[in-house]
């Protein structure tokens, strides 16, 4: 009879469920990969932190000694060694919490203070001499070195990571399973401060 639909064949459905079902695996694969991702990326940034944190537990464990070998200079600045032990106990508890802020803020005071010690021991020539200070003197720098180098390798990590989690459409992805936008690791402006040897003698 004219103007009957024609009736649609098996085949057809079978091709149409076959198309559904490619696009459908194409999807889920897509996203899978856009998952695995995003996991790749927030395992370098742990990585990158585990770096970090490695170096400054080292330097936790060096910073006593050299406080206690500037102390058997009576005449060196206490202030001085003091707000380094405050600033260490801040580092660590920053660190402790992965504070990242705080961590940063601690960071500078930590470096303002050991910048200060390194510049004070120059008015002093038998603890310049002495040879733990300077092999503590040198670990330390060290490992300031390498603390900061990882700084770098962590905030590119993050860069990656921030960007990742907001474009399109692996921002669906990324709030699906809750991944997040994590801090960057920026040492406050006291680290770079000069060291003002005026006001250290006064």
């Amino acid at each position: 009879m004219l103007g009957l639909p024609r009736p649609t064949s098996m085949k057809e459905i079978n091709m149409s469920m076959l198309i559904f079902l490619g696009i459908v695996a194409i999807v889920l694969i897509y996203g899978i990969s856009l998952y695995n991702n995003l996991v790749s990326v927030k395992n370098v940034v742990a990585k990158a932190w585990a770096n970090i944190d490695v170096l400054l537990k080292q330097r936790h464990d060096e910073l006593p000694k050299l406080v206690e070998v500037c102390k058997q200079y009576k005449q060196f600045e206490q202030s001085t060694l003091q707000k380094v032990i405050e600033a260490r106990s801040q580092v660590q508890s920053a660190g402790n919490r992965q504070d990242i802020d705080a961590l940063g803020q601690a960071e500078g005071l930590l470096r303002a203070g050991l910048g200060s010690i390194f510049a004070l021991a120059e008015a002093y020539p038998e603890l310049k001499a002495n040879e733990n200070f300077m092999q503590l003197q040198n670990r330390i720098s060290t490992l300031e070195n390498g603390i900061a180098d990882r700084r770098e390798f962590y905030n590119d990590a993050v860069n990656i990571n921030n960007v990742q989690i907001e474009v399109f459409p692996a921002n669906f992805i990324s709030k699906m399973f809750g991944f997040v936008e994590k801090p960057l690791l920026v040492f406050s402006t006291n680290e770079k401060a000069d060291v003002d040897m005026k006001q250290l003698f006064n």
